[in-house]
């Protein structure tokens, strides 16, 4: 009798212990000898290699090729520059907005887990769905899509590049940087520092060639800088829409905040270290352009850097498109990186499928969710016109935006227990929720279309997937998954994340 409860408590201790997910204390210590690293996401991203992500995703080939549209819809030269410049300061009061969220909730995945944490997981769930199946992979196909234009361009001189040619390319720059982010976080971070030197250095030519063409006297194109300024509400949101694309990216170390050594100190730091700095190059990288062309010549410029470079650096001109090259490059890696966190954490969550939050046993990378990244990234590459899907789907991105900063004003009376190392004045997120209304409205308002219902209808009819899979979690779903998931395990050599303590 005695040696049966004896047995019995041993069974409820091992029930426990197996409940808790630990294996007792002496096994435990074994298996830390045998295993130097617990099977998570490793804290690899350093300071430096903060500010390269941020600084590197943002500068993508958007200074490149989009002041051509902030001019267009702007009107003139000033009110251009002061559009540039404002859309820095509202990116750096964004970004600040973040670091408090991001410092108060360190979980990876950006918005997806504020959200979840303010609003509940419905939201949450149509942001990751709204965000891992669209948002990520086009803006990541984009960014290809541009390096594959400028890097083909060379080879078909006075025409453009065949489609399949770009296509063909893009697709193999999507193949390489899933790879590299599937190898290694190290490797992936030196490839985003590299990358992020590289583009530095090109602004900074370009900075100094334009300075040198102002103090030639090349100032014509400022003397009249505000005449033909657009009035109209509309125009001036699209000229912000445009300007805020390419400071894109100013989220971008709230998707990876696990991975951060140091997150309160290094997020806010590397936050106020980047974003500020792409505002000034933007500033002056547009002072340099308009101190060589005329606003007509620069609207009419295929491609703004590379007519500038064919005119002030004229027997080294090659040396733009080579590095614009290496920019969009270092930005579609910057993107890739993110965008496996994100589907990570929510597959981590069980708003996605399990197989997404498993990690490689021997690499301590998330390759199944990067993986996915890169088929969907590859998948948008093949239509004709991926322009248009971003511009109706940068409506959605805002929505997410302004809801994160309404999450961050809704924690400061429902959380207030939660520990803030960074607080900013509850006006900026105000202003920040003021601002996305505007940025979602006035192009709707202004010019209405039928795709922004069509993207409305896709963000909700996630919904239809929420109800039966992730609410009432069914189970001819989960007896299904189970072998699919297993086969993809010994495929890809991944396993679920530990618990972190």
């Amino acid at each position: 009798m005695h040696h049966q409860t004896e047995m019995e408590e041993g069974n409820i201790t091992k029930r426990k212990e197996s409940q808790n997910g630990s294996t007792g204390h002496s096994v435990d210590f074994q298996n830390k000898e045998k295993q130097p690293k617990a099977t998570v996401l490793q804290k690899d991203v350093g300071l430096l290699s903060g500010i390269c992500l941020i600084v590197g995703t943002m500068i993508g080939s958007g200074i490149f090729i989009s002041p051509k549209s902030v001019l267009l819809y702007s009107g003139a030269v000033g009110p251009c520059l002061l559009i540039w410049a404002a859309c820095g300061v509202l990116a750096t009061l964004g970004a600040l907005c973040y670091a408090e969220l991001g410092t108060m909730i360190t979980k990876s995945g950006g918005e997806y887990s504020y959200l979840s944490e303010a609003f509940g997981s419905v939201i949450a769930y149509l942001y990751s769905w709204t965000t891992v199946m669209v948002l990520k992979p086009s803006s990541f196909a984009i960014i290809t899509l541009s390096f594959a234009e400028y890097a083909s361009a060379p080879f078909y001189p006075g025409c453009t590049p065949p489609l399949v040619v770009t296509k063909c390319l893009s697709a193999a720059a999507i193949f390489l940087i899933v790879t590299v982010n599937c190898l290694s976080v190290k490797l992936a971070s030196y490839v985003q520092n590299f990358f992020t030197a590289a583009k530095l250095f090109i602004i900074l030519v370009i900075v100094v060639a334009g300075m040198n063409m102002l103090a030639q006297g090349n100032t014509e194109t400022f003397s009249n800088a505000f005449e033909g300024t657009s009035s109209s509400f509309g125009a001036i949101g699209l000229a912000f829409y445009n300007g805020l694309w390419a400071y894109d990216g100013w989220n971008q170390l709230n998707f990876i905040t696990e991975e951060l050594k140091n997150p309160f100190r290094n997020l806010p730091l590397a936050i106020l270290i980047g974003i500020p700095l792409v505002s000034v190059c933007y500033v002056l990288v547009n002072i340099a352009y308009f101190s060589v062309m005329t606003s007509t010549e620069l609207l009419l410029s295929p491609a703004v850097a590379v007519t500038f470079g064919d005119r002030v650096l004229h027997p080294l001109s090659w040396i733009i498109p080579l590095f614009v090259v290496f920019s969009t490059f270092g930005s579609a890696n910057g993107s890739c990186f993110t965008a496996g966190r994100l589907a990570y954490v929510s597959g981590r969550e069980g708003h996605m499928v399990k197989i997404l939050s498993y990690i490689s046993l021997k690499r301590y990378t998330p390759a199944p969710a990067l993986i996915l990244n890169g088929m969907l990234a590859i998948f948008y590459i093949i239509p004709a016109d991926i322009n248009t899907l971003i511009n109706y789907f940068s409506f959605a991105q805002w929505v997410f935006y302004g809801l994160t900063a309404l999450a961050l004003i809704v924690m400061r009376f429902t959380r207030k227990e939660l520990h803030r190392p960074v607080k900013v004045p509850i006006v900026i997120a105000g202003l920040m929720v003021v601002v996305s209304c505007y940025l979602v409205l006035a192009p709707i308002i202004d010019k209405p279309e039928l795709e922004y219902l069509y993207c409305t209808i896709f963000i909700f009819s996630g919904l239809l997937l929420y109800y039966p899979f992730v609410h009432r979690k069914v189970n001819w779903a989960r007896k299904l998954m189970r072998p699919i998931t297993m086969h993809l395990q010994l495929l890809m050599e991944v396993v679920p994340p530990e618990k972190s303590e």
